[in-house]
């Protein structure tokens, strides 16, 4: 028995997330699928975030356990040629049976893409927000400043979730434009959620001027969800990259 890793890239237009559930196809039920017609096993793979209906991946980890006699770097090549091409993997190893995509210490980027003009554009339709009053973009990276740090997320975290503590760190918030496209990038030690989303919603709240940058820190304080902006849409959300550095730290040791 070994286990893999895969990082796995996907347009989650025509998902209902990562997580296989009942009502309808999912990212890991096609991982799930390949897998099974590669090895023959009945195999389940343990997703590091589970990305909600309409959100997209450059680089999601996951992992699986199997007999199959393949070495863990042909894997990627093997399980392309069996996905659908909305969903393709960047990468396979082979890793310690303890490594767990889910219980490590993590760095995750994600982007929030905001298209910002009269009309939209239809090549942008899928995996950008389009959004038609002018939004400024000074205001929204001012807002966002008050937010790199370890606070509690409470306000920036849908109901229902299920967690031992909303206190998270973000190590980097930025907002960019370049043409008409706003790109809100974040990094962080892990998000609470639809956390992202949520933030990127006050953001734009603030970016149309419905709300000043200041109001930031008031929002946090209050721990409450009510207080934040509305939660964006999905389809302008892409996870691009999931970090592990003790694990990393480990392989070069």
């Amino acid at each position: 028995m070994k286990r893999v890793k895969l990082v796995v890239a996907y347009d989650g237009t025509n998902y209902r997330g990562w997580q296989v559930q009942k009502n309808g196809v999912t990212v890991a039920e096609e991982l799930n699928r390949a897998l099974k017609e590669l090895t023959g096993e009945e195999i389940q793979v343990h997703g590091a975030s589970r990305t909600d209906a309409g959100v997209h991946a450059m680089g999601n980890v996951a992992v699986f356990d199997t007999e199959a006699r393949m070495a863990g770097d042909k894997f990627v090549f093997a399980l392309n040629q069996r996905l659908p091409e909305d969903i393709r993997v960047q990468d396979s190893c082979e890793v310690p049976m303890d490594f767990h995509p889910r219980f490590q210490k993590t760095v995750k980027t994600y982007e929030y893409r905001i298209l910002n003009r009269k009309f939209p554009l239809p090549a942008y339709r899928l995996n950008t927000y389009f959004y038609y009053y002018p939004l400024d973009v000074e205001k929204m990276q001012k807002a966002a400043a008050y937010l790199v740090g370890e606070h509690d997320f409470a306000s920036f975290c849908a109901a229902g979730a299920q967690v031992k503590t909303t206190v998270r760190t973000i190590y980097g918030l930025n907002v960019s434009k370049n043409g008409d496209l706003i790109t809100i990038r974040i990094t962080g030690n892990g998000f609470l959620y639809n956390m992202v989303r949520i933030i990127a919603g006050t953001l734009i709240r603030i970016g149309a001027g419905e709300s000043e940058p200041e109001c930031i820190p008031e929002i946090l304080e209050a721990r409450s969800r009510a207080k934040a902006g509305p939660t964006a849409p999905a389809k302008g959300l892409t996870l691009m990259e999931i970090r592990y550095p003790e694990a990393e730290e480990t392989l070069k040791n």
